[in-house]
């Protein structure tokens, strides 16, 4: 497939254009229609919606608010009066809106007004619901009500129509993004083609799955969130595995391979790891569906999709496009350095090996070291408390949050989250008495009965996020309603968060049980050991409890929040543990492919666990760090999305990934590896034969036609002076007695090397170091790996002819 894509590059390149540009079209023409359905079969505050629905079915459109503030004088004053009749007369005449409620329309809206009469608001209801509402309709609302607004008279306006209307502009947190992750990769490559080619896959993955996923949109429920989401990960992951199959075929052309060989050869290897670890991460999303959360399974829809369009991107867009560029994919000091020395030799040098060899010498204290930063990190994980964001995390400069704020100091905390107790029937007036003699209730108000129910507005002395609020929930429900002998059910949006907080606790066990089950399943098929999987998984746990730690200290604790601009302190919300671990464990997975697998291959071929887990390390840290770099910046970039929910996803995905890799990838993992041993590739034999083969990334070496196949057997062994120090990057060549050469390679860090046989036999084993000389000895290969070392000493120069 690969290689049609390479010779074929226009058609694909024309057929993804094409797609892309038909789905935009169509999704522009249709709109979009994201529901987001917080409902909780079998929980009290669902019962009290399908109560209030029945009682108040024409209830659809959404509702906002506008406050004024007073600072001389009072909301009664005949000129405030004027000036407020005057606006919310304009406004009623807008188009969208529905409804005008004001504060100077009879008893209703008397209590529309504080007790010191400095602070009043008003009720919009317009005539669709927020996400349906256009933009310029509610720009038109706010400006009118601002207009209103002199020296002496604050206004500010909440809700989610206002929101959406004050948040940036859409693609504004993707561009920054994108940015960020172009100049990472320009000083990774240093090539402006090779740079372009990791963000073309991500815009056109990431633009088909978004607007597939709006076309989706008017089929089943997708939460607003979703789409955001959807880019965050899209975006990162795309970018991500693009970067490892250039990295791969860089690597290739600068081997001496031909460019379409190189790109067939990196699809095959490189490419075979991108599907794996992709469909990894759909696995690990998929798990969210074991909740039985319906707010959650659009997510998992949007995500997944976009995730698979990028996948399917990097395995036929990203060859065309390899196909265009030819060897400019290197720099032109590469091209110019390739053209004048030739192919490089396969190495491992730099402080990636340096790294990977001091990893191995001190295994114990790296693994020590890395698990104490973790357990400090995740100590803040004890005091974890799910519930949800409302206007009062807004930033304190905007429109909204300051309207929360004043509808707060005029009519207490809880007026923010007030609670709906609805009964279907009896007699309603012990249970008023009950609720007014409560710890905890500011206000009572009992509506008139429409259709047999009865609403009661009960508004707490407490905020809607204050534990506190949830305890009344518990005392009302399990104490007070009881005692009125009534059936009563307590609802609103704060029940309804509470309840929701409760059911993903409650399910949250089993969502983890499941993504480490399938997780575990695929890693040991892919690597044939049940050691690899177990490590993963106990890492995944580590990872995933050191950023719920941060989250914990920035939003739950208020670390940093007034920096990153993200409002003020509350709990976490309650769908993000789901959404978290999810993607965590399924970008975490990903790593665990890109680092394993070369281990795997190496020790495929040596059975050398302390070489497979050196070289492993040393030849993908450097990918992975950048890989994670790239992540990184494009999740942080989601804090500027105005969406708290999604920059609080972006902040502990950015803070989990920057863990993972390099802490745990390039740290505990191989250090742990290193201290197992052989045992990390245990496998029953009964368990070996019933197991499905599945090549994640096939040894590079079999489809490398300028490098020796068949190898049955192995030199390795160690570079040392005569003091014994290692010399690093001496140049290690096999070749038949008659000169031909069959093997190369370069010797890492600690002198270590290993070349190829072909077959058993006689063979010369040529070792050159420009500091120390070279020298030339006969070798015989039996079956088997044969051990030999080379000593070489400053100015030797040692031939055999």
């Amino acid at each position: 497939m690969a290689r049609w894509c390479y010779r074929h590059r226009l058609v694909v390149l024309l057929l993804w254009v094409g797609a892309l540009f038909g789905v935009v079209f169509s999704a522009s023409s249709a709109g979009t229609n994201y529901a987001n359905d917080f409902s909780l079969p079998n929980t009290d505050s669902k019962t009290a919606y399908d109560l209030m629905e029945k009682a108040f079915p024409n209830t659809s459109g959404d509702t906002d608010t506008v406050v004024w503030k007073v600072t001389d004088g009072s909301m009664k004053d005949q000129a405030v009066r004027n000036r407020v009749q005057s606006a919310l007369g304009e406004i009623a005449k807008l188009p969208g809106v529905g409804a005008v409620t004001s504060p100077y329309t009879g008893a209703q809206g008397a209590a529309q007004i504080s007790e010191d009469g400095t602070i009043a608001y008003a009720q919009l209801t317009f005539t669709k619901q927020a996400n349906a509402i256009p933009t310029d309709q509610v720009q038109k609302v706010l400006d009118t009500a601002k207009d209103a607004e002199r020296s002496g008279l604050q206004v500010e306006l909440g809700g989610q129509a206002i929101q959406r209307v004050q948040a940036p502009p859409q693609g504004l947190s993707e561009l920054i993004g994108i940015v960020a992750a172009a100049v990472v990769l320009f000083l990774a490559f240093g090539s402006f083609f090779a740079m372009i080619l990791p963000i073309a896959i991500a815009v056109f993955g990431v633009g088909m799955g978004l607007f597939s996923t709006q076309l989706l949109s008017h089929t089943t429920d997708i939460p607003d969130v979703a789409p955001l989401l959807a880019s965050l990960v899209g975006l990162g992951v795309g970018i991500d595995y693009a970067l490892f199959i250039v990295t791969r075929h860089r690597r290739g052309i600068l081997r001496g391979m031909d460019p379409e060989e190189s790109a067939v050869t990196a699809l095959n290897t490189s490419g075979r790891a991108v599907l794996f670890a992709g469909g990894t991460v759909c696995i690990a999303l998929a798990g969210m569906l074991a909740t039985r959360l319906r707010f959650l399974d659009g997510v998992v829809i949007g995500t997944s999709l976009t995730v698979v369009l990028s996948v399917l991107a990097a395995i036929t867009l990203l060859p065309a496009l390899l196909g265009f560029l030819g060897p400019r994919v290197l720099s032109r000091r590469q091209r110019r350095r390739l053209a004048a020395e030739g192919p490089e030799a396969e190495k491992a040098s730099g402080p990636a090996a340096r790294w990977s060899a001091y990893v191995q010498k001190r295994p114990r204290r790296i693994a020590a070291l890395a698990l104490v930063v973790m357990a400090v990190l995740a100590v803040p994980l004890l005091s974890l408390r799910l519930g949800t964001t409302d206007q009062g995390n807004d930033d304190a400069s905007t429109t909204t949050r300051k309207a929360y704020d004043l509808l707060a100091e005029g009519f207490g905390p809880g007026f923010n989250g007030p609670l709906q107790v609805v009964s279907a029937g009896g007699d309603t007036t012990k249970l008023l008495q009950g609720l007014e003699s409560t710890r905890g209730v500011a206000r009572v108000a009992e509506l008139p009965p429409v259709r047999g129910v009865t609403v009661i507005q009960v508004v707490p002395t407490t905020s809607p996020q204050s534990k506190e609020t949830d305890e009344l929930i518990d005392t009302l429900r399990d104490r007070v309603i009881p005692r009125a002998g009534v059936q009563a059910h307590v609802g609103g949006v704060t029940a309804v968060s509470k309840d929701f907080a409760s059911v993903t606790g409650d399910r949250l066990p089993l969502f983890i049980a499941t993504i480490i089950g399938l997780g575990f399943l695929l890693l040991l098929i892919a690597f044939r050991s049940l050691v690899v999987p177990l490590t993963a998984a106990l890492m995944n746990l580590i990872a995933a409890a050191a950023s719920f730690g941060v989250l914990v200290a920035v939003f739950q604790w208020g670390w940093g929040l007034s920096l990153l601009g993200l409002g003020k302190a509350g709990p976490i919300s309650a769908f993000l543990p789901v959404i978290m671990l999810s993607l965590l464990f399924g970008l975490s997975m990903d790593y665990q492919v890109f680092l394993v697998s070369r281990m795997h291959e190496e020790w495929v071929r040596t059975k050398d666990n302390a070489r497979a887990v050196r070289v492993g390390l040393a030849e993908t840290s450097r990918v992975i760090n950048s890989a994670a770099l790239i992540m990184v910046c494009v999740f942080l970039s989601f804090v500027l999305s105005g969406n708290s929910s999604a920059a609080m996803a972006s902040v502990g995905l950015a803070g989990a990934v920057a863990l993972d890799a390099f802490i745990l990838r390039t740290a505990l993992v191989p250090a742990a590896m290193h201290l197992l041993g052989s045992s990390n590739w245990w496998l029953p034999t009964w368990l070996d034969k019933r197991l499905p083969h599945l090549a994640v990334e096939p040894a590079e070496e079999a489809l490398n036609p300028t490098e020796p196949t068949g190898g049955a057997t192995a030199i390795q062994g160690f570079v040392l002076t005569p003091n014994g120090d290692p010399v690093e990057d001496a140049a290690v060549t096999l070749m038949a007695e008659g000169g031909l050469q069959l093997d190369r390679t370069t010797a890492l860090a600690n002198g270590s090397y290993i070349v190829s046989v072909p077959s058993p036999g006689s063979y010369l084993l040529a070792v050159t170091s420009p500091s120390y000389g070279s020298k030339t000895r006969p070798v015989t290969v039996t079956e088997g790996t044969l051990v030999y070392d080379v000593e070489l000493a400053e100015g030797e120069v040692d031939v055999v002819n």
